[in-house]
């Protein structure tokens, strides 16, 4: 499971974001099922920036979302993300070293 957030950010927002996320980042990534999670800048758009963490199912996203320091402190980020496109996203394929490992599809 993937979760994507993409945020317009001005430049005079750019340290608040990057302390909040990376606090959002601490904490989804020390919850149990969490596999991974990073903040990028868009290369050719320096006011647009994208929060991705993985999880290793449904389950371990939902409950990584349930302690209340998340609720408290990644939550009101996440609500910041642009809400007119989708935040979650099934693995279906992943590689590494050349090794492709497809998925099948949860939503069949």
């Amino acid at each position: 499971m993937l979760l994507v957030c993409r945020f317009v950010v001005s430049p005079e927002q750019v340290a608040g974001v990057v302390e909040r996320a990376e606090r959002a980042l601490a904490l989804l990534t020390g919850s149990q099922g969490c596999l991974h999670g990073a903040l990028g800048r868009a290369v050719d758009g320096e006011d647009r920036w994208v929060l991705v963490v993985r999880f290793e199912s449904v389950v371990a996203y939902r409950r990584a979302l349930s302690p209340f320091p998340v609720r408290e402190q990644v939550i009101p980020l996440l609500s910041e993300a642009l809400a007119d496109e989708p935040a979650g996203f099934e693995t279906l394929a992943e590689a590494c070293a050349g090794a492709v490992t497809t998925h099948p599809s949860l939503l069949a």
